[in-house]
């Protein structure tokens, strides 16, 4: 009966944590036009990007931690959690490489990363496998983007804050790239095993 009950709130959609990944997912065009609004002769909206910004971060510390203490663990959330997280980074990075807030040659490292993941995604699903869970160190350098990527914007401007942002958001940075690239350098090495027992289970 408890296995019952449990795979019945694996299969749930419309939970609390689903509900905030999906308003995180539909942020995500919002916060892309904001950052570029002044690129198409529009009116500078950075505080309004910060915000949109703001409450993806929240949302999705929250997800996570309601989903575990409520048992609304879903096999939806699992995908819209991580998709929302490299959706939000991947739209960070076009508005501020667009605008030349941050360097192209981080744009290239970060997108490489991604490219790496959506080969060893279609490489589990050729070997019938879910999208590996998302381990702490990913969510970590998640969280480092997440700080590196509002400062980075705060800091195009002029005055102290905009000093001191700089410095702080290029140092989130340097963390969050580092530490996307040790997780991804874990997946690969997870996809491997998975790979590897499969075929001797051949």
């Amino acid at each position: 009966m408890e296995v019952q009950e449990t795979r019945v709130q694996t299969d749930r959609i419309f939970t609390i944590p689903n509900i905030l990944s999906m308003a995180r997912l539909v942020g995500v065009p919002v916060f892309l036009w904001l950052i570029l609004w002044p690129e198409f002769d529009g009116p500078k909206a950075d505080g309004w990007a910060l915000l949109v910004l703001a409450f993806s971060g929240v949302s999705d510390y929250l997800d996570g931690k309601l989903a575990r203490r409520w048992n609304q663990i879903s096999s939806l959330g699992r995908i819209l959690d991580p998709a929302a997280d490299r959706l939000y980074v991947l739209s960070t990075l076009v508005g501020l490489t667009w605008r030349g807030i941050l360097p192209l040659w981080v744009t290239v490292l970060l997108l490489a990363r991604e490219a790496m993941m959506a080969v060893m995604l279609l490489i589990l699903r050729r070997h019938r496998y879910g999208p590996p869970q998302v381990n702490f160190i990913g969510k970590a350098a998640t969280f480092n983007l997440m700080y590196a990527f509002p400062l980075l914007l705060l800091s195009d401007g002029s005055g102290w804050l905009a000093t001191l942002a700089a410095v702080f958001g290029w140092a989130f940075t340097g963390w969050g790239t580092t530490l996307y690239w040790w997780a991804g350098i874990l997946y690969v090495v997870q996809v491997r095993r998975l790979v590897r027992a499969d075929t001797t289970a051949d």
